[in-house]
């Protein structure tokens, strides 16, 4: 024997196992089996106190009116009547008179005799003294006599003194067998508490079944069971209605005018509950089989059958509810044994039995009451059917019950499996805040061993302000979800709730891994990788909130940094030592910046520099200092240094300013920085001449792109003579002019621009195509001296395929003078692509098209890819002409691409010739035309016409008495190049 701490004993924890195990075997196993054998034994064994014995049937003559009789005529005519057992109307509703003999009473027996009219069909009876004709009394269901009363399910007689012969008139309804009995009184009344105590106990014992399946059925919202325990109800009423004890429900008489069409609601009634018992059992396994249809037209048929309970006479109902319930009884029972065959469903079976036994016992009745065979209701009748059917069906819901709750069980464990391998949070809240419950994950998360109820709480974990905030949101809506983060912000989780029965049912997920990872790409997105500053697009976000974000009032500079010779250290050292030197300039620049001032990677090594309220003064000073850290120090990378030098742009910019303007402006500043102006750094005040050519730049731009984007445009011609023969020819290239709103006109290298960053190169060189053919056309007797009007292609256009079939289709319009055409391509555009270059001149060459290299020279590969180009004419680029006589150098280049020419079978022309040394030179060199302002500058079309030759438009001296001497005989020659 053990104490507690209070004094208080307690037995061992063996002992009190055992006498629990010995608790539960008797109440589980030795009791329930100890009331089963004591009453099987009392049922076989044990005698009845209610056993009665003594009954004796009376033989019976019998007459169904045809006429209204006397009972003086009815006697009359039963005098000579066949004695018979019993009479079956056969569901004839015509009354019957009977007559029989009572049985003698025993000399000294005190007990008087009592006949009995046992059909439960009777309506009323009336009898009368056999031998004198007087009146014995008269019933009905409703009330009697003293000698004449209802009884059981009939009537019984009951006198002093019974007379040997008796007279009766009975009206019956349905199937009815009319028999007479004869019972001793004691016997009599052992039978009528026996007929009492059976229908008590029927309805007892189903009503108390009913009332059980209706309440589990509330109780589990299972509407299911409350259909069956209707169908206990309508089943124990047939029951009744076969015992005679449908006259009474309760205990209480059922009034008479309502026993006829109760009967008949009942069958219907029960026909339909049991359909649908059926149909609610087995609906989806019956669908796929051929007895669905037929049971759907079986539904149908109910709803005639009970406007027939209610509006035909019962007789007259009783043949068509026996033929519609035998035809639905076995189209279920078809369709059950199909079941049965195909899944060895339990619940069919078993429904399958109590279906039998209900039909079974219908059969029996039917038979009996059509042929009269009413020996078959004493193996089986209703009520043993309505007992046996409503136990096998108990049994086919029970199954049905136990089926649904093993799937029940099978789907909670389901449930509490997930539940506790979920790899998600789930936990249940009071509306304190305490947490209730929570799975293995929950608690991994929130590093807890054990929720204990009350005491761990969710502000232990999470800020107090997320819990209200989780509240209000699970009340205003159903499902609340919140991004949180623990206490210490180490970890970041997504919540969502909902509040039910008074709690927050909630999952909790771990998303610091997806959080971190989202912060990251939110890094990258506005963030270079390589040095952590800000990339293009964050800078450019950088620099947007604070044009837009600050006050008119307050500067705002922008920086452009640019790396010089910084590809060496690549191209060099590898991309690795770059990396890190790029890591270290952004360093340092960093070092030098202050407050809101940011610095934005924009590209290999070129940085922007956002500095909002900096007045340019500072910003200068700032930027000064970044240009001395830059080049300051040398770079160090492992065994190695690096010296690198920085240009640097800066600009102030203007309140609105765009974007894009800015940056072109500040670049542009970067590029005059990079030339080598200013120490590194150039600066544009606010309003300087850069802002003002940017947003000329702008106006054509946007000129160019409107509908109208060849207003405007006009052309001129520059001379190019021949230095063979300067006097005998007049070629011309064809140069492009605009003049804009107020008349001035607009230099060709920025509209050429404008054109290209407009798109529309491809539209301006349609125009100059057609206009020039179109002028050459015109005044094509004019231009006798002429051999080719030249014009430059755009490298856009050249590369438009929309734009060559366009160029094919001017040339074949003009065909007849485009031998006089010739098209300039650019070395570097015809080499961006060589072989759409070819077939671009070969189609039009076929025109009788001249081809000229234009900037022959500029390249890197001109001498290679020469061969490939079938050109008529090299111009030699500018850079090669300007000065040559102040580099030897170019002069060696010249006389080599003019050999080259003239082996390859191509003529050659010089431009920017601008004095009379350098077209001497050109000439010496073999050159076979020259172009610039030592001829003349670019001259409107119209002068061209009036003109015989180029040479006629030199107004040098110098130049105009060379041109004579190259055109004058050798023999008149000096040596100094001066005529005789």
């Amino acid at each position: 024997m053990h104490f507690t701490s209070s004094g208080r004993w307690k037995l061992p924890g063996l002992a009190q196992s055992a006498l629990d195990l010995t608790f539960r075997t008797f109440a589980y196993y030795l009791i329930p089996g100890a009331i089963g054998i004591v009453s099987l034994v009392a049922l076989l064994c044990w005698d009845s106190q209610y056993v009665s014995a003594g009954a004796v049937a009376r033989p019976v003559r019998v007459l169904q009116e045809t006429t209204p009789l006397s009972p003086l005529e009815a006697a009359a005519r039963l005098r000579h009547a066949r004695a018979q057992p019993y009479f079956d109307t056969h569901l004839s509703e015509a009354p019957v008179w009977f007559r029989f003999d009572t049985r003698p009473r025993q000399p000294g027996a005190r007990i008087e005799d009592i006949v009995e009219f046992p059909s439960r069909h009777a309506i009323d009876v009336a009898c009368w003294d056999g031998t004198t004709l007087a009146p014995l009394g008269a019933a009905t269901r409703a009330r009697g006599t003293p000698a004449l009363y209802p009884a059981k399910a009939g009537f019984a007689l009951q006198l002093d003194v019974l007379p040997s012969e008796v007279l009766c008139r009975g009206r019956f309804a349905g199937p009815a067998r009319l028999a007479v009995a004869q019972w001793p009184e004691l016997q009599f009344d052992l039978s009528l508490e026996d007929y009492h105590r059976k229908s008590g106990l029927l309805d007892g014992g189903m009503i108390v079944l009913a009332l059980f399946v209706l309440i589990t059925a509330l109780i589990n919202r299972q509407s299911l069971y409350v259909l069956f325990a209707g169908w206990l109800i309508l089943n124990l009423r047939v029951g009744a209605l076969s015992a005679g004890w449908d006259i009474q429900w309760l205990g209480m008489m059922v009034p008479p005018q309502w026993i006829l069409p109760g009967r008949a609601l009942t069958f219907v009634l029960y026909g339909i509950s049991t359909l649908t018992l059926y149909q609610a059992l087995f609906r989806d396994e019956l669908a796929g089989t051929r007895w669905a249809i037929p049971l759907r037209v079986t539904q149908w048929a109910c709803l005639p059958l009970l406007a027939a309970a209610v509006a035909l006479p019962y007789g007259a109902f009783l043949p068509l509810m026996w033929v519609a319930m035998a035809v639905g009884f076995m189209l279920m029972t078809f369709g059950l044994v199909t079941l049965m065959l195909r899944s060895r469903n339990r619940v069919a079976g078993w429904f399958a039995a109590s279906f039998a036994l209900t039909y079974a016992a219908s059969l029996a009745e039917v038979v009996s009451a059509a042929l009269g065979m009413h020996q078959v209701l004493e193996v089986i009748n209703s009520v043993t059917a309505a007992l046996g059917s409503s136990l096998l069906a108990a049994l086919a819901v029970a199954e049905q019950m136990r089926l649904e709750t093993q799937q029940r069980r099978a789907a909670q464990e389901k449930l509490e499996h997930a539940y506790e391998a979920m790899p998600v949070g789930l936990f249940t809240l009071d509306v304190a805040g305490n947490i209730v419950s929570a799975n293995p994950a929950m608690r991994r998360m929130l590093g807890i061993a054990e929720v204990v109820p009350g005491r761990t709480a969710w502000q232990q974990f999470f800020a107090d302000s997320l819990w209200t905030e989780l509240l209000e949101q699970a009340r205003e809506r159903r499902n609340a979800s919140l991004q949180i983060a623990s206490r210490d912000g180490s970890r970041h989780f997504t919540v969502e709730a909902t509040l039910a029965r008074g709690r927050v049912e909630a999952v909790l997920q771990d998303v610091t891994e997806q959080y971190r990872a989202t912060e990251q790409l939110h890094f990258l997105a506005n963030n270079d990788p390589l040095t952590k500053v800000f990339n293009r697009r964050g800078i450019e976000r950088v620099f947007e909130g604070a044009v837009h974000g600050a006050d008119r009032a307050k500067p705002l500079a922008l920086a452009y940094v640019d790396l010089d010779r910084f590809k060496l250290i690549n191209d060099l050292f590898g991309h690795e030592a770059g990396d890190e030197v790029l890591k270290q300039v952004c360093a340092r620049i960093g070092l030098t910046l202050a407050g809101g001032q940011k610095i934005g990677r924009v590209g290999g090594d070129e940085f922007l520099v956002v500095m909002p309220d900096t007045a340019l003064p500072l910003a200068t000073l700032i930027c000064r200092g970044i240009v001395e850290r830059i080049g300051g120090a040398a770079y160090r990378v492992g065994d190695k240094a690096f010296h690198v030098r920085a240009s640097v742009g800066l600009i102030e910019v203007a309140p609105g300013m765009p974007l894009k303007d800015a940056v072109s402006a500040v670049d542009r500043a970067c590029r005059e920085a990079k030339a080598g102006h200013s120490d590194g750094l150039v600066v544009y005040e606010r309003g300087a001449l850069a802002f003002q050519e940017r947003a000329r730049e702008l106006a054509l731009v946007a000129r160019l792109s409107g509908p109208d984007a060849t207003d405007g445009l006009f052309l001129a011609m520059q001379p190019i003579m021949s230095l063979c023969a300067p006097y005998d020819s007049l070629n011309v290239e064809v140069l492009l002019r605009m003049r804009d709103a107020d008349g001035r006109v607009v230099a060709a290298g920025p509209l050429i621009a404008a054109a290209e960053k407009s798109g529309c190169a491809g539209v301006i060189d349609r125009w100059v195509l057609a206009t020039t053919l179109a002028w050459i056309e015109d005044h094509q007797d004019a231009l006798c001296h002429t051999r080719f009007v030249s014009m430059n292609l755009s490298g856009a256009s050249l590369n438009d395929e929309r734009f060559v079939q366009d160029t094919l289709d001017i040339l074949a319009r003009y065909a007849h003078v485009t031998d006089l055409l010739c098209v300039e391509i650019t070395e570097s555009v015809a080499l961006r692509d060589l072989d759409n270059t070819r077939r671009f001149i070969d189609q039009v060459r076929a025109f009788g098209v001249k081809v000229a290299l234009d900037d022959f020279g500029a390249g890197y590969t001109s001498f290679s890819y020469l061969k490939e180009l079938p050109a008529d004419l090299l111009k030699i680029d500018g850079n090669f002409i300007v000065n040559i006589n102040a580099h030897p150098a170019n002069v060696a280049i010249v006389e080599a691409i003019v050999r080259l020419a003239s082996n390859l079978g191509m003529q050659t022309v010089a431009e920017w010739a601008e004095d009379a040394a350098t077209v001497h030179t050109l000439a010496a060199l073999g050159v076979d035309y020259v172009q610039g302002h030592a001829v003349a500058c670019p001259q409107p079309p119209r002068a061209v016409l009036g003109a015989r030759s180029a040479a006629g438009f030199i107004d040098d001296d110098d130049v105009a008495q060379l041109v004579r001497n190259l055109h004058a005989p050798a023999a008149m020659r000096t040596p100094h190049g001066q005529t005789a």
